[in-house]
């Protein structure tokens, strides 16, 4: 399903697949040779999604862009089931297996390895054929890798690159954070009540 959303429209080289349960919605530019499987959604909420040549998306993934990180996605990629990738730039020929989380401002270098439900936090930068494992956090730049029992130092590093602040424009320390962000959020994704379907 392909819809028109903030007056843009998706780009699909005529090479690659979409499934007719996938989601393409807004200003989304998908390369040739590309396979977007059931149940995917790639989003443009402001800035564009481009996808490069030969990339997989998967089944059930997320590529979202918002208004301030676009979402860039090299050549030979794959993106696994059920993964997510929020406003990063994801370099070429890399893996990010079932259930990632890839986080707004994070850079993901050429043939990295992003393992099994591995999560990289917002503005984390992973130098080129970096591996995170299996349920591990990479976090901050300079990068550290942690896994995922060790969740003070996870916060401490967590705390500094400021997630609701970066995201949504909120100090942590706002009385009613959970009232101001989801009214905002919200604003900001009826927008979509105006989309139109493409197809």
């Amino acid at each position: 399903m392909r819809f028109g959303h903030l007056g843009q429209e998706p780009r699909i080289h005529p090479d690659a697949v979409i499934a007719p349960t996938a989601v393409i919605s807004g200003d989304v530019s998908i390369g040739a040779g590309c396979q977007v499987l059931h149940g995917a959604v790639l989003t443009a909420e402001g800035s564009p999604i481009v996808v490069g040549p030969n990339t997989i998306v998967m089944e059930h993934a997320l590529v979202r862009a918002s208004s301030t990180n676009a979402v860039h996605v090299g050549s030979h990629t794959l993106i696994g089931p059920m993964a997510s990738v929020a406003g990063a730039d994801i370099g070429e020929e890399v893996f990010l297996a079932t259930g990632t989380r890839i986080f707004n401002g994070a850079e993901v270098g050429d043939r990295c390895e992003v393992r099994i439900n591995a999560v990289v936090h917002l503005r984390t930068v992973l130098p080129a054929g970096t591996v995170v494992p299996i349920s591990w956090v990479a976090v901050g730049d300079p990068l550290q890798i942690l896994p995922p029992d060790s969740h003070e130092e996870i916060w401490a590093a967590q705390k500094e690159l400021d997630f609701p602040g970066y995201v949504f424009g909120l100090d942590r320390d706002t009385p009613d954070l959970m009232v101001q962000l989801t009214e905002r959020y919200g604003r900001s994704l009826s927008r979509h009540s105006e989309d139109r379907r493409l197809d």
